[in-house]
């Protein structure tokens, strides 16, 4: 616990130094998140690769609730082993819908999580550039509240614009 304190105030100190003598930047993350036409072109992209996925496991859910229907309906009126049969069937393919949505919730969890480092790799490289350009001391990518004055994250979204093809 002490060294988080160590931390923190080692960080502020270097802060007050850098509002007394120096440059410091801020870069709102969301923002460029939001903004960004590589962020927009990623996400079009993701949802593209995973469209056809998507529909299957909305289809298997219409299967789903269609014989979930069908039993509650008929489940008085059938035989005793078509019902068990039918109740099999459901369960398999609910088993087998978890499966596949899980899988299907992993593999874009990462998918989406590769194209923001990818991203964010390329921001990082803009975030330096800036500093080293126009001479940032220090540069936060978060903050509880940063004044508009030191906010430069306009900037960054228009590099990528420019060359961050």
């Amino acid at each position: 616990m002490l060294k988080k304190y160590i931390i923190a105030a080692a960080i502020l100190s270097l802060a007050a130094n850098a509002l007394a003598e120096g440059k410091i930047g801020f870069v709102n993350s969301q923002k460029i998140l939001n903004d960004a036409p590589q962020a927009a072109r990623a996400k079009k992209k993701i949802e593209k690769d995973f469209e056809k996925r998507d529909q299957d496991l909305q289809r298997i859910a219409k299967q789903l609730q269609g014989m979930q229907e069908n039993l509650d309906k008929n489940a008085v009126t059938m035989a005793e082993s078509e019902r068990r049969n039918k109740e099999r069937e459901f369960g398999d393919l609910n088993r087998d819908f978890q499966r596949k949505q899980r899988e299907f919730r992993e593999d874009l969890s990462q998918r989406q999580n590769e194209e923001m480092a990818a991203i964010f790799e390329r921001v990082n490289k803009i975030i330096k550039q800036i500093a080293e350009t126009e001479k940032y001391d220090i540069i936060f990518q978060e903050a509880v509240y940063a004044n508009p004055r030191i906010d430069i994250t306009d900037k960054v979204i228009k590099a990528l614009g420019d060359g961050g093809k």
